[in-house]
């Protein structure tokens, strides 16, 4: 308590500081799972891809991050074992937040995309773990996130797979590409609004303080993916291509089409993954503000600073324009050869996905899913169409995660507490 006391101002200028490193982090690694595929199927430059992220995901985080979060990211940890001595978690807090931000900062540089998510959980064990006592760490729910690393990129690549298989068979396969697409492009867009809809009011609107349940939520989905299917009716409809062209003519006007529908997904998953991602640099940071604001005591929920929102985003957005082409590349370009077509159908599966897991409370971590989906469209095509070497070294990355922010995090636990002592 004598601690927060003294250096309470001091402490929560620190964690500011690492909160925005750690939001920077996000911005460079992260939100590559929006963009990553439109780059890498051409339908975007990298510089477009950064412009269009910049504003979503700073709208995402500073419109719906919330104002209220949750001080204990993920309940990874039993606050409980914190009640007296408050400045042990503020310590932890900070330390998590510089670690997870480091091991982002290398994965980055090294065209890593690592989960964000895994990355700030991995820390939060290590200094609850080690710094303070075994005891208060949750480890079924570190069990659950182990498992996601299997059951994630699988279903998402599933669904691309499929996806991808369906829009083939459907549209390419034919004679005239450009007819077929006429009349199940509009199902695609269809599925498109449906699962964007629902994204939006799982992962962003509820950030608002939107209470809309889970009925509410599908009707909704419903009216706007059937406003989104007219409106691609009539837009395909309008289109005029010579008819008399070349089939690749043809498949290059179809592969256009696409283009469109996956800007429209990866604006939607940047707003999404801004308004959801954002916690794991704001949550520990208004954990820190909450402990001192209300002299050590330690609350379950913290309304956030006027601050803090805008600190998050605007680290996302720095980070994605300093160093966030590297794992754009990555993903777009490192692991398969991705068209529109390819990359829709891998942006589809996985906002799908996050849908799935989010109604079946699964640990989520919005890169393995696009990573798995990618792989899905790859698979579609053979095994020799995949970069099995890139593939490799996202796997490891993946595993190491959560040692190497665990292991960061104790040591920054050591020197913090050593500091202040």
């Amino acid at each position: 308590m004598e601690i927060i006391a003294n250096y309470g101002s001091v402490l929560v200028i620190l964690a500011a500081v690492v909160g925005f490193f750690m939001a920077w982090g996000i911005g460079a690694n992260d939100v590559a799972n929006a963009m990553g595929t439109s780059v890498g199927s051409k339908a975007l430059t990298i510089k477009q891809a950064i412009i269009i992220a910049m504003v979503f995901e700073f709208a995402g985080a500073y419109l719906a991050g919330g104002e209220v979060t949750s001080t204990i990211r993920k309940g990874i940890i039993d606050p409980s074992y914190f009640t007296h001595t408050p400045e042990l978690l503020v310590f932890g807090m900070i330390s998590a937040l510089f670690a997870a931000a480091t091991w982002l900062l290398i994965a980055s540089a090294l065209g890593w995309p690592v989960s964000t998510t895994h990355s700030i959980v991995g820390a939060i064990i290590g200094f609850a773990a080690l710094g303070v006592s075994m005891d208060t760490v949750a480890w079924d729910k570190v069990l659950g996130i182990v498992g996601s690393w299997i059951i994630t990129p699988l279903i998402s690549g599933v669904i691309a797979f499929i996806i991808f298989n369906s829009a083939q068979k459907l549209i390419f396969d034919h004679d005239k590409p450009l007819n077929q697409a006429r009349k199940y492009v509009p199902v695609y867009m269809f599925l498109a609004g449906f699962v964007l809809a629902l994204v939006t009011i799982k992962k962003g609107l509820k950030h608002v303080g939107l209470d809309i349940g889970t009925t509410e939520g599908y009707i909704y989905a419903i009216i706007v993916a059937v406003v989104v299917a007219i409106i691609g009716k009539v837009f395909i409809a309008r289109l005029k291509f010579d008819e008399t062209a070349s089939k690749t003519t043809h498949y290059a006007n179809v592969e256009k089409v696409f283009g469109v529908l996956m800007i429209v997904t990866a604006c939607c998953m940047a707003f999404a993954h801004g308004s959801n991602d954002v916690a794991n640099a704001i949550g520990p940071l208004a954990a820190v503000a909450s402990i001192v604001s209300n002299e050590g005591a330690i609350v379950s929920k913290s309304t956030l600073e006027w601050w803090i929102l805008p600190l998050g985003g605007f680290g996302i957005v720095v980070g994605l324009a300093v160093f966030g082409h590297r794992v754009i590349a990555t993903i777009g370009n490192g692991i398969t050869h991705l068209t529109p077509s390819r990359g829709f159908a891998a942006e589809l599966s996985a906002a799908a996905t996050v849908v799935i897991s989010s109604g079946l409370g699964l640990p989520i971590s919005t890169t393995q899913t696009l990573v798995g989906a990618v792989l899905g469209v790859g698979m579609a095509r053979g095994i020799a169409a995949i970069n099995l070497g890139v593939v490799r070294n996202i796997v490891i990355s993946w595993v190491i995660t959560l040692p190497v922010g665990a292991g960061l995090s104790i040591l920054f636990f050591w020197v913090l507490t050593s500091v202040f002592s």
